[in-house]
C-alpha cells in the first residue's frame, strides 16, 4: 500500500470518527426534546450531512489545505497530523467531552508540519481566523439564539402552550436539518482539504479546486456514516447537562447554529460545529435566567476547546518525531 493511499484511508477514518463524535451537535437538541427517537434522529442528521455535498463548495477545504505551506511538507507530515487528530478525537469521545474535531485536525496537521520544518511553515493568515473563532463562534451562536428566542417568545406570548409546543416540534425538524447541512458542509470539507493537500504534495493535482468528485463523495459519505453510528456519550452532555431544552428552545439553538455555520462556510472559515451549537444552547438558556445555564459544565467545555489545538499539535509533533526515530 502506498503512503498516499494510507493517508486517504486514515483521513476518511477520521471523517467517520468526526461523524459519530459530532453526531451530538446535530441530534442532541432534537433527541433531548423527544421530537425524534435517537435512531430516527441519526438517520435524519446523516441524510442531511450527505445532502450538504450539493450545496457547499470548496471555501473551507481551500482554507484547511493552506493552513501550512504544502510545498514544504511531505505525505509523512500529513499522515502524522491525521493520526494525532484521530487519537485526540477518540480520547475526548471516550470521556464524553464535546471538543472540536476540526481543531484537532488543524492542530495535528500544523504540529506535524512544525516538527518537520519549523514554525515558519504555518500560514498565519489562514490559521488566525480559526483561532479567533474558537471564541467567536459560540458567542455568535449565543447572541443569535438569544435574539431568536426573545423575538419568538414575544410572537407566541398569547398562544396556547400546547399549540406552541406542537408547532415547534415540527419547526425543530427543519432547524435540525439545516444544522445538519451546515455540519456536513463544514466538517466534511476539512477532510477534503487534508486529502487535497496530500494530493498536491503527491503531485496528483495542482490546486484544491481540481479535487476529483470521488474525494467529495467519499468525505460526505464518511461523515454521514459516522453520524449514523451516533455519539451517545456526548449527546448527554450537549442535550441535558448545559441546560434543559424544550422544542421551542431546541429550534432557536439549531437555527442560530445553522445560520452561523452557513455564514462562516460561505466565508471559508473552518469553525467548530461543537462550539457553535454549545454557544447557541447557552443563548436559549439565558433567556430563562442566567442560572438556568450550568456554568460549571460550560467552563469545563471551554478548557477542552482551548486545549484541543495545542494538545493535538503536540501529538502531531510527537508522532512525527517517533516515526523519524523508527525510520518510518
Amino acid at each position: 500500500m502506498s503512503l498516499f493511499i494510507l493517508v486517504v484511508i486514515l483521513a476518511l477514518i477520521f471523517d467517520f470518527i468526526n461523524g459519530f463524535h459530532d453526531a451530538a451537535n446535530s441530534i442532541a437538541t432534537i433527541v433531548s426534546t423527544k421530537v425524534l427517537s435517537p435512531l430516527t434522529a441519526v438517520l435524519w442528521a446523516a441524510g442531511f450531512n450527505f445532502l450538504a455535498y450539493a450545496l457547499f463548495k470548496f471555501s473551507v477545504a481551500d482554507t484547511v489545505s493552506k493552513t501550512v505551506n504544502v510545498e514544504a511538507i511531505t505525505l509523512n507530515v500529513i499522515l502524522c497530523g491525521v493520526i494525532a487528530a484521530i487519537i485526540w478525537n477518540l480520547i475526548t469521545w471516550w470521556k464524553g467531552i464535546p471538543s472540536s474535531s476540526s481543531h484537532a485536525l488543524i492542530g495535528g496537521f500544523g504540529g506535524a508540519a512544525i516538527a518537520h520544518v519549523g514554525f515558519h511553515v504555518v500560514k498565519m493568515d489562514k490559521v488566525a481566523p480559526v483561532l479567533y473563532f474558537i471564541l467567536l463562534a459560540p458567542v455568535i451562536g449565543m447572541v443569535i439564539s438569544y435574539i431568536i428566542s426573545v423575538i419568538t417568545l414575544n410572537l407566541c406570548k398569547n398562544a396556547h402552550p400546547k399549540k406552541v409546543d406542537k408547532l415547534f416540534r415540527i419547526l425543530q425538524l427543519v432547524s435540525s436539518a439545516a444544522f445538519s447541512l451546515g455540519h456536513g458542509g463544514n466538517d466534511a470539507q476539512k477532510v477534503m482539504g487534508i486529502i487535497g493537500a496530500a494530493m498536491i504534495v503527491n503531485h496528483s493535482i495542482g490546486d484544491i479546486k481540481e479535487l476529483p468528485h470521488w474525494v467529495e463523495i467519499a468525505c460526505y459519505s464518511s461523515i454521514a456514516l459516522g453520524t449514523l453510528s451516533g455519539g451517545w456519550r456526548i449527546v448527554k452532555t450537549m442535550g441535558s447537562k448545559i441546560t434543559k431544552l424544550t422544542p421551542f428552545e431546541g429550534f432557536a439553538a439549531e437555527t442560530a447554529g445553522a445560520i452561523t455555520l452557513f455564514a462562516t462556510g460561505r466565508l471559508g472559515i473552518p469553525v467548530s460545529t461543537t462550539h457553535t451549537i454549545t454557544g447557541s444552547i447557552i443563548g436559549v438558556g439565558i433567556t430563562k435566567r442566567v442560572s438556568a445555564v450550568r456554568w460549571g459544565v460550560t467552563i469545563e467545555l471551554l478548557w477542552a476547546w482551548l486545549l484541543t489545538i495545542p494538545v493535538s499539535a503536540l501529538l502531531g509533533a510527537v508522532i512525527y518525531y517517533l516515526f523519524n526515530l523508527l525510520g518510518l
